[in-house]
Parts: structure tokens; sequence; C-alpha cells
């Protein structure tokens, strides 16, 4: 049963047919295997190879079973917090990319500076380091029918804390670009 403000989560009738089982069957599954005091890999390697669930869906439903036992904080991830957050534009790809990779062109919307740009592939991806040196930025661009849709990940954040102010933070960030283009 899903507990009281606990994160958004597949329904059952997706997890089962991905799965064999619904969310309850799987916690208790896992309740009974002990995993409540396992690491997340060893979780993930048991329902790999005992329950021969998928990859992806190991991944899923550990990280579902660990909040669900107040194990994992919503956005935690092994190195961090991570989030994410995603606008689309009617714009030309290159247009958006370049408000990313050129720097006097982004220090007119983005407020913080000191960006790192790591990676770049023209119009598709930015990869950068961030402000502290430690957390990292996947900038994607994804061609929709609608115009461009531009997702912003901040990865390896140090807290809870300040995951929920970068999300704020990123949230108008995207609305100030939407003004500045």
């Amino acid at each position: 049963m899903k507990k009281p403000n606990s994160p958004k989560r597949m329904s059952d009738k997706k997890v089962r047919s991905k799965t064999g089982k619904t969310w309850t069957e799987w916690f208790a599954v896992l309740d009974k295997e002990g995993a409540v005091t396992m690491p997340h890999k060893d979780i993930a390697l048991m329902l790999s190879s005992k329950y021969k669930v998928p990859d992806w869906w190991c991944q899923m439903v550990t990280v579902v079973y660990e909040q669900e036992k107040d194990l994992r904080k919503l956005n935690e991830t092994a190195t961090g917090y991570q989030i994410s957050v995603s606008k689309t534009f009617n714009l030309p790809a290159a247009k958006l990319y370049n408000a990313w990779s050129d720097e006097k062109e982004r220090t007119k919307w983005l407020s913080k500076r000191g960006i790192t740009i790591t990676t770049a592939h023209k119009n598709r991806v930015i990869r950068a380091k961030w402000l502290d040196g430690k957390s990292r930025l996947n900038i994607d661009f994804y061609t929709k029918m609608s115009g461009v849709q531009m997702v912003v990940q901040h990865n390896k954040i140090a807290s809870e804390a300040a995951a929920k102010k970068l999300k704020v933070y990123w949230k108008e960030a995207l609305e100030k670009l939407v003004e500045f283009l």
C-alpha cells in the first residue's frame, strides 16, 4: 500500500506487466528476503539473478522499495541528489543550444556564473560542471512535433535541501530563458 506523501510511482498494472508482480507483492518478497538491511546494489542483483527481473526494472523496483521503507529519499541517488526540469520551446534547437553554449549569451539569462562546459554535441547535448565543482549538469535538446524540449538535469547535489532549492532555481531560469529568447 502506498504511504501518504510518497513519491508518484508507476501503476501496479504496469509493474506487473513488466515484472510479474505488483508493488505490494514485490515489497512482501523483498521484506522476506531481508532487503531492508541490504545495500541497493545487492537488492538489484538479487532481483536480476533470483527473480529474473529485467535490468531497468531491477533498479525501479529497488528504488521504490527503498523509498517505501524510508531508506532513500525522493531524488536521492548513490552519488547524492538529482533533479530535472524541462520546457518545450517553439524555437529551433540551434537557438536554444546557442543560449547555453555561448557564454556571453548564457550570462544574459542565467543568473549564476561559472558553469564549465565539459562536453557538447551541437544542438543535442551539453554536459557541464556546476559552480560548486562537484555537481554536474546535463542539458539535452529533443526535437518534438511541438518544438524543442530542453531538459536540464542537475546531478550529484550534496543535500536534499540544496536539491529543492536548485529545482526552484532551474524552473525560474527556464522562465528567464523564455523571456530572453
